[in-house]
């Protein structure tokens, strides 16, 4: 179901980057376009699942995908000089090393570990969406 999903998306997005050269001046927003694709079609499927009560434990082999993702975006959002992105990702990143052991091995102090992960890296995006918000709209000079 993910990579059905994601075709349609992803192919959007390239079309985008190649005919009308929409990332050209900020490429690394490439990396921002496929990695919150990828990410928001695999959370869709996966509450799609839970709430079909289906096994988690296909999040576990997402997991290791979605890790690998997450490391490409910290490595591009840090060579690129954007700290803030780069935090974002490191905190999926961490979400993601931790999910993997979590389903597949059944470690049961992980399941805490992710929620906290996943709470301080989501206070994290909150505050950056706060700060570009009121930035662009208002002309405060927040760190971002």
């Amino acid at each position: 179901m993910d990579a059905r999903l994601l075709s349609i998306p992803q192919g959007r997005l390239i079309v985008g980057l190649t005919w009308f050269n929409v990332f050209g001046n900020a490429a690394p927003l490439y990396m921002a376009g496929l990695a919150f694709t990828v990410c928001g079609i695999h959370w869709f499927a996966m509450a799609h699942r839970r709430y079909a009560g289906s096994s988690a434990a296909p999040d576990g082999w997402m997991a290791i995908g979605y890790l690998f993702v997450s490391v490409l975006g910290a490595y591009v959002f840090g060579k690129a000089g954007d700290t803030p992105v780069m935090i974002i990702f490191i905190g999926l990143t961490l979400i993601y090393l931790v999910e993997v052991p979590t389903r597949l091995a059944g470690w049961n102090g992980g399941a805490r570990l992710v929620a906290l992960l996943q709470c301080l890296t989501g206070i994290w995006l909150m505050y950056c969406t706060w700060a570009v918000t009121v930035n662009l709209a208002l002309g405060y000079k927040l760190w971002i």
